[in-house]
């Protein structure tokens, strides 16, 4: 039998368990995301969907009475052995369910993260900015407005902004949780959009509540129950034909 190839994966994860003190939020969870896959989490609130993400870039560490046990590989290497959590967070960027932009004005917010890194050239880091903003499909909106304060911009726009920080940093995979549940369907649709046009150049995690909105962006379905991944097919099997009769169940709205 051949050893499976795992380089070909940008995130690995090998019989995760996450404790908050006694009690068990994830349950021995496997899953691989590859290059340029979308990959949507699906299933019920309190599900495990958003500590999962979480677990990407670290987030919980903050947390004392978190717990892993398991590998979480990114290119092979474990992010919670040697890895720095800068580098790592640098590598794996976030985008959250209710837009944060910084207090601050577009351009600096866009900037924020190759500040930190040291890029003090305002040529580059202009450059930089304007890249950005236009992966993030925002650019022809502020390109008049960058020193405006970004609290400025609509919620929408908002959270193209906060996407475009992220990608300013360069990662090479984008953690979304529940990126347009304060969205109105008009920015919603841009939303989903961007996301179709980001996963040429990155691997992309989304938490969703949004049936219609998992099988429309995503390739990749994952289905959590109370800790457990249930079942991680390609977005097409996991809802027209699943293998586990919960993931059937919870697709046609029998719960949850």
């Amino acid at each position: 039998m051949e050893t499976e190839n795992t380089s070909e994966y940008k995130i690995d994860v090998r019989n995760l368990d996450l404790f908050y003190g006694d009690f068990q939020a994830l349950i021995q969870v496997n899953f691989k995301i590859k290059r340029g896959d979308v990959a949507a989490l699906i299933g019920p609130s309190g599900c495990g969907k958003s500590t999962f993400i979480r677990i990407l870039n670290r987030m919980n560490d903050l947390i004392p009475s978190c717990r892993i046990t398991g590998e979480v590989l990114l290119d092979g290497q474990d992010i919670y052995g040697s890895m720095d959590v800068t580098e790592l967070r640098s590598r794996v960027g976030m985008v959250f369910q209710k837009p944060n932009p910084f207090n601050m004005t577009v351009f600096d917010n866009v900037a924020y993260g190759q500040r930190m890194q040291g890029i003090k050239d305002k040529r580059v880091l202009a450059e930089i900015v304007e890249t950005s903003l236009k992966k993030a499909a925002l650019w022809n909106e502020v390109k008049d407005r960058l020193k405006k304060p970004a609290q400025a911009l609509s919620g929408g726009q908002q959270q193209r902004l906060c996407i475009a920080r992220s990608i300013a940093m360069e990662p090479e995979i984008i953690l979304m949780d529940e990126p347009t549940s304060a969205l109105d369907p008009i920015a919603t649709g841009r939303i989903e959009e961007l996301i179709g046009e980001l996963k040429k150049e990155f691997s992309i995690i989304l938490v969703t509540h949004a049936m219609h909105q998992a099988s429309r962006v995503s390739n990749k379905t994952a289905f959590f129950l109370l800790g457990e991944l249930i079942e991680y097919n390609d977005t097409r099997e996991v809802f027209t034909k699943p293998r586990d009769k919960r993931t059937e169940d919870y697709i046609s709205g029998r719960f949850g």
